[in-house]
């Protein structure tokens, strides 16, 4: 059992109360509370306790119950839009829709020693279904996303998986906003869903880790980690791992210049 396993299982926390802000002291202090009243007064008692505490149902679609279990990162860095993505910085400006084939339009992706391997890719009209959690879900209703795009990657030595999550949102504000905001909303309020494929998935286990970059009125999401669910060692270079993925991001680079012309045109 690795060490970030027996950490998991010796913490406590409940994902559909951390969703909502609870820190673990005022979980456990919750669940003691209500255990105790509820021998003399029954299960009504914790939940006009929950009431009190300001902790409400579910999104809709978000069942508690569905947050169990679920992956997220262990690590986390937000990045602002530069300057370059400052021609599509609102979706008035760049009003096409995305498509499938144009983010993972290259099946291999390579960066350093690293090889990708497009698993399976997906195209959403709407952006809920690509994450989970109802903080997320909300936050990202805010952002006047319209599309979520994702392909999973898996490395061609089958050591690693990797994930790019692309939203189209309405400006460069409100994707600058979700990507920092997302460093604060990962920690058990939600994040991306793992796109299911044959070949690979994120599991619960071991350990991954993600990056959010706001480019112009869209934002991307990285997310990687060891295919077999271990622990990163010395030789693990999720540096060029995380470089390799990012090269979907060179269909928002053509967005740029088709706004701007061939001089804004990124080197390489």
């Amino acid at each position: 059992m690795s060490a970030r396993n027996k950490r998991r299982r010796s913490s406590f926390e409940l994902p559909a109360l951390a969703e909502r802000g609870l820190t673990r002291r005022q979980q456990r202090a919750l669940m003691i509370v209500g255990t105790v009243l509820a021998v003399f007064a029954g299960g009504f008692a914790l939940t006009a306790i929950v009431s009190t505490l300001g902790v409400s149902d579910a999104a809709p679609g978000q069942n508690s119950g569905d947050l169990i279990g679920l992956p997220e990162p262990d690590d986390y860095q937000a990045w602002p839009s530069p300057k370059l993505f400052g021609p599509i910085a609102d979706r008035g400006a760049d009003p096409a829709p995305l498509r499938a084939e144009e983010v993972f339009n290259v099946k291999t992706l390579k960066s350093g020693g690293v090889t990708l391997r497009l698993a399976e890719r997906r195209l959403d009209d709407t952006c809920a279904p690509a994450v989970w959690g109802g903080g997320v879900v909300s936050r990202l209703g805010q952002t006047g996303c319209t599309q979520a795009a994702r392909g999973v990657y898996l490395s061609a030595d089958r050591r690693y998986v990797a994930q790019y999550t692309l939203f189209n949102m309405a400006s460069a504000q409100a994707a600058d906003a979700f990507v920092r905001d997302m460093a604060t909303l990962y920690r058990g309020g939600g994040w991306m869903r793992a796109l299911q494929s044959e070949a690979t998935v994120f599991s619960g286990d071991g350990y991954t880790e993600g990056s959010g970059h706001a480019m112009g009125h869209f934002a991307g999401f990285v997310w990687v980690g060891r295919a077999d669910r271990r622990e990163p060692g010395p030789k693990d270079d999720f540096v060029s791992l995380s470089l390799a993925v990012r090269g979907a991001e060179k269909a928002i680079y053509r967005r740029v210049v088709a706004v701007t012309g061939p001089q804004a045109s990124p080197a390489g």
